[in-house]
C-alpha cells in the first residue's frame, strides 16, 4: 500500500493530521497535473497552476469527512475532475455581465485582435461532456481522465478497470463524437 493510500485510508478514518501529511506526497503530480490545463487557457488568465491545485485539494480534502477515497487513482481522479469544475466555473464567471459579459480588452495589435477565446470553448467542451455522461457515463469519464487529468490510455483503461483495447475504442469513438458536438466536423 502507498503512502498516499495509506494517509488516505487515515483521513476517511477521521484523522485530521492526515491531510496535512498528505499534500507535500501529491503536491508535484497536482502542480504537473495543473500546469498542463494551464497551458490549454488563454494568457494572462487569473488563475495560475499553483492556484489552481490549491482550489483544488481545499475542494478535495477541506471538507472535512464529506468526501472519501479508496485509493491513490481515486484522489487523483477525483483532482482532475476538481480542476475542471475550477475551471469552467472561473471561465462561467468570466461570462457574467458583473465582469465584462464576455468582453475582453484588446490591444490595437493585429494578432491579439483574432486571438481565439479558450474559455468559451472549456464550455462548450463542458456542456457536451454532460451530453455525453447522460448517454453513456463511462465515455464522459474517460474524457475526464484522457483530458482532464492527463493519463494515457493505459492508465484510463487502469483507473476505469477495462482493458487498454478497450478503451481505445472507446476513446476512438467518443473523441470523433465529441469533434462532431463541438463543431470541428469528423476527423481526418
Amino acid at each position: 500500500m502507498s503512502d498516499v493510500t495509506h494517509l488516505l485510508q487515515r483521513a476517511n478514518g477521521g484523522d485530521g493530521h492526515a491531510a496535512a501529511e498528505l499534500l507535500p506526497l501529491v503536491y508535484d503530480e497536482l502542480r504537473k497535473l495543473a500546469a498542463g490545463h494551464m497551458a490549454d487557457e488563454a494568457p494572462g488568465h487569473t488563475l495560475d497552476a499553483t492556484a489552481l491545485v490549491h482550489e483544488a485539494y481545499l475542494r478535495l480534502v477541506g471538507s472535512a469527512g464529506e468526501q472519501s477515497f479508496a485509493n491513490r487513482r481515486h484522489f487523483f481522479a477525483a483532482a482532475a475532475e476538481a480542476m475542471r469544475r475550477i475551471l469552467v466555473d472561473n471561465a462561467r464567471r468570466k461570462q457574467t455581465d458583473k465582469h465584462g459579459g464576455g468582453r475582453q480588452r484588446r490591444n490595437l495589435d493585429a494578432e491579439a485582435l483574432v486571438a481565439p477565446q479558450p474559455d468559451v470553448d472549456l464550455l462548450a467542451l463542458d456542456a457536451a461532456l454532460h451530453r455525453l455522461a447522460e448517454q453513456d457515463p463511462l465515455k464522459a469519464k474517460l474524457v475526464e481522465l484522457r483530458y482532464f487529468a492527463g493519463l494515457t490510455g493505459d492508465q484510463a483503461a487502469a483507473a476505469l478497470g477495462m482493458s487498454a483495447s478497450s478503451a481505445d475504442r472507446l476513446w476512438v469513438y467518443t473523441r470523433a463524437w465529441l469533434r462532431r458536438e463541438l463543431g470541428f466536423g469528423a476527423e481526418p
